[in-house]
């Protein structure tokens, strides 16, 4: 499987992209084409020793990055020579498999849309990390792609992550929850309300596992597997939890470096410590699967070292032989409310 990685996005590119690509290309066997400034993908090659490129790499030169500060909806555009824009062409003219990148989230998700396109019939892109829960992780889409949705969406944003959370998390009949300040039917705003509505019918017709509205705090528990939010309210869900993770891990090495006994103590849990570290790691999935796009595509964290773009590449790959796109391609119209339905916003 050959992957097509953005060598220059993220605040570490282009050495811990092209280590990261090499890592993925030596344990699992994936292929890679990296995207980017040629002489600057083999310099880190020469830094590890490396003179001949390795088996499984291929380097597709590209003179422009698109940087933090370029305008997201329009810099793949004005630089067309970019390694956001070549590595996403190479994608859509089915040079590769799946596309990586750890730049501008906005760009990418301007890129991908416009020049890889949405499947037909899905609305809106979403975003769709793994976050850790008491019950091993549930899917959040979204978390921030469409700040200001309507119904229609967030059904599509059901069926999708119910998609990926089957196909790839290997959850069969996934329990999808929509996030709610109540468990009960007429809780929410005329969004939730409307939604709920749609995902109960989906339910009765045996499409979808809705489990009902699902509050925060339960959600973190592990009650669903797929989190169902605006992306607003997802994106706030989100960093409250990367806030509470970082808080109590500085909290428990606060403690346990108190004395000498807590020192000791340590030495009695590490292997606990070590497990809830790695439950709380971003780098362990790698990224952020863009579903609803034609071909699969995925958000590496900006400050992704070479673990995480590795595991970047491994999700990218799971992504791409997971039949994903072809479920929601084969059940769109189920997807859809009818035109009369349908509010005014642009397709």
């Amino acid at each position: 499987m050959k992957i097509i990685v953005d060598a220059m996005g993220g605040d570490n590119a282009p050495a811990s992209n092209v280590r990261g690509a090499l890592q993925a290309v030596r344990e699992l066997g994936a292929e890679v084409i990296l995207v980017g400034r040629g002489e600057d993908i083999l310099k880190v090659l020469e830094e590890d020793g490396i003179r001949d490129l390795p088996h499984g790499i291929e380097i597709a030169h590209a003179s422009e990055v698109v940087e933090i500060c370029d305008n997201p909806a329009s810099a793949f555009k004005e630089k067309k020579d970019s390694s956001l824009t070549v590595g996403l062409n190479l994608l859509k003219e089915g040079k590769g498999d799946a596309f990586v990148s750890a730049g501008s989230t906005g760009a990418l998700l301007s890129a991908a849309t416009l020049l890889v396109k949405r499947v037909k019939g899905i609305r809106r892109a979403a975003m769709c990390p793994v976050i850790p829960t008491a019950k091993g992780g549930a899917l959040l889409i979204d978390c921030g792609a469409t700040a200001d949705c309507n119904s229609e969406y967030l059904l599509q944003f059901a069926f999708m992550g119910s998609y990926y959370a089957e196909r790839v998390m290997g959850r069969p009949e996934p329990r999808v929850g929509l996030l709610n300040i109540g468990a009960e039917e007429s809780k929410g705003t005329d969004l939730q309300r409307e939604t709920w509505k749609l995902l109960k019918q989906a339910d009765q017709e045996g499409r979808l596992h809705f489990a009902g509205n699902v509050e925060a705090k339960e959600a973190v528990l592990g009650a669903v597997d797929v989190i169902v939010a605006d992306g607003y309210s997802g994106n706030i869900f989100l960093k409250t939890m990367e806030g509470a993770g970082s808080f109590l891990s500085g909290e428990m090495k606060k403690m346990f470096k108190k004395n000498l006994l807590t020192k000791i103590a340590a030495l009695l849990v590490k292997d606990g410590i070590k497990d809830f570290k790695r439950m709380m790691d971003s780098r362990e999935v790698g990224g952020t699967a863009l579903v609803g796009i034609s071909k699969p595509v995925i958000k590496a964290h900006g400050s992704s070292d070479d673990y995480a773009i590795r595991n970047a590449v491994r999700q990218a790959m799971q992504f791409a032989s997971s039949g994903i796109i072809e479920d929601i391609v084969e059940n769109v119209e189920y997807m859809r409310l009818p035109v009369g339905g349908r509010k005014a916003e642009d397709e």
